[in-house]
């Protein structure tokens, strides 16, 4: 069974390459879009530049930089808060944000009641 071939709004990956930033904004849903068309920040040209460069490793504080068609098939290090997570860009992620994925949240996990807990919590089995 063959892969089946990504498309976005019609277009396959390569179309989407040779479209300018203006075309390509016009096929994002509106946050994406308004993103886009208000300019880049001077962080997000910084991270464009480097992008467009093809350098190797590149590590961004950049979460709000809509992921283009040029940057597919690369490696970003986005920063997680206290470190920065690779996310390797694929063609289904084209027109999200790059702090979509470098989730900044961890899961709690407890563990025996702490120093000063009451009587009654101390009691309990940690199992």
């Amino acid at each position: 069974m063959a892969k089946k071939e990504f498309r976005y709004r019609g277009k396959t990956i390569e179309e989407l390459q040779e479209l300018g930033i203006k075309e390509f904004a016009e096929l994002l849903p509106a946050r994406a879009r308004r993103s886009l068309l208000r300019g880049f920040s001077e962080q997000q040209k910084t991270l464009l530049k480097k992008v467009r460069a093809g350098a190797k490793n590149i590590e961004t504080h950049c979460r709000d930089m809509v992921i283009l068609p040029e940057m597919v098939g690369m490696t970003i290090k986005v920063h997680q808060g206290k470190s920065f997570v690779p996310v390797m860009i694929q063609e289904d992620m084209v027109g999200h944000v790059l702090g979509e994925f470098a989730l900044t949240r961890n899961r709690v996990q407890h563990s025996a009641p702490g120093v000063g807990a009451t009587r009654s919590s101390a009691a309990i089995s940690v199992r």
